[in-house]
């Protein structure tokens, strides 16, 4: 497909430990799909992978966006062909505002020598801080610098507003958040939601996905998706939890 991102057959593993198994999956564009499994089973990591994480060793398997291979780019390539990953752990930048990170990212994915529109950006950073209730103040702070995990996670959405890439993966933007911050957060999510952006979502719990609600949900277990279905399956998997996924799994072999 070739408006999609597309993970095929992919085998990845840090040190000795293989973590993805023979990993595939479809994202179409314009589609929000959600990743759920219990901890250990290769979400995180599959994130990395996409961006390029230096410390995972892909051993075979392909990823594309919109066609464009991308394992085995450098991860400045990978998010130029148009990939974002919102981190779970988001990193502090000392020295390094949010205004000057951002236009950094968006000057670094136009075409060289092409002129900067300061007035146009500041209005549209404002307008986004607006939308996330971020006080104005925060352009001038450092990344992540002090920041709670709440203004982490939405530092981390207003940089997705900004750069509208073609594909976002959020691993577990949730983690961490009050219902509020939760909700300020997927709305920021929904209004970019559409027929030009793609979305995978990596979490734990059903409470994300009734606020940012999924076209399809996926079961990740040891390395490999083991169940796919409706928005429907996050709420079994509340229900249940995963022991009846491992039984399955157990009467399957």
């Amino acid at each position: 497909m070739s408006d999609s991102l597309v993970i095929k057959n992919l085998n990845a593993s840090i040190g000795e430990r293989a973590i993805l198994k023979d990993f595939s999956l479809t994202v179409p564009k314009g589609e929000v799909h959600a990743i759920m499994g219990p901890n250990g089973t290769g979400k995180s990591t599959l994130a990395k992978v996409l961006a390029g994480h230096p410390d995972y060793t892909v051993q075979s398997g392909e990823a594309f966006i919109d066609g464009e291979q991308i394992i085995g780019q450098e991860p400045d390539a990978i998010a130029r062909a148009g990939l974002f990953l919102a981190f779970q752990y988001p990193s502090e930048i000392p020295g390094v505002t949010i205004a000057n990170f951002i236009r950094a990212a968006l000057v670094a994915r136009q075409a060289k020598g092409a002129p900067f529109d300061a007035k146009a950006y500041y209005a549209e950073l404002y307008a986004k801080m607006d939308a996330l209730k971020m006080d104005r103040k925060f352009t001038s702070r450092f990344v992540n610098e002090g920041f709670s995990g709440g203004e982490k996670k939405r530092c981390e959405i207003l940089q997705l507003m900004m750069l509208k890439p073609k594909y976002a993966v959020l691993d577990e933007t949730d983690s961490g958040l009050d219902i509020d911050a939760l909700r300020i957060v997927s709305e920021g999510v929904n209004h970019l939601r559409g027929p030009d952006m793609g979305f995978l979502v990596i979490t734990h719990y059903q409470r994300l996905l009734e606020y940012i609600v999924p076209d399809r949900v996926h079961i990740m277990y040891d390395g490999r998706i083991v169940h796919s279905g409706g928005k429907e399956l996050a709420l079994e998997l509340e229900a249940k939890g995963y022991e009846w996924v491992k039984k399955d799994l157990a009467n399957a072999k």
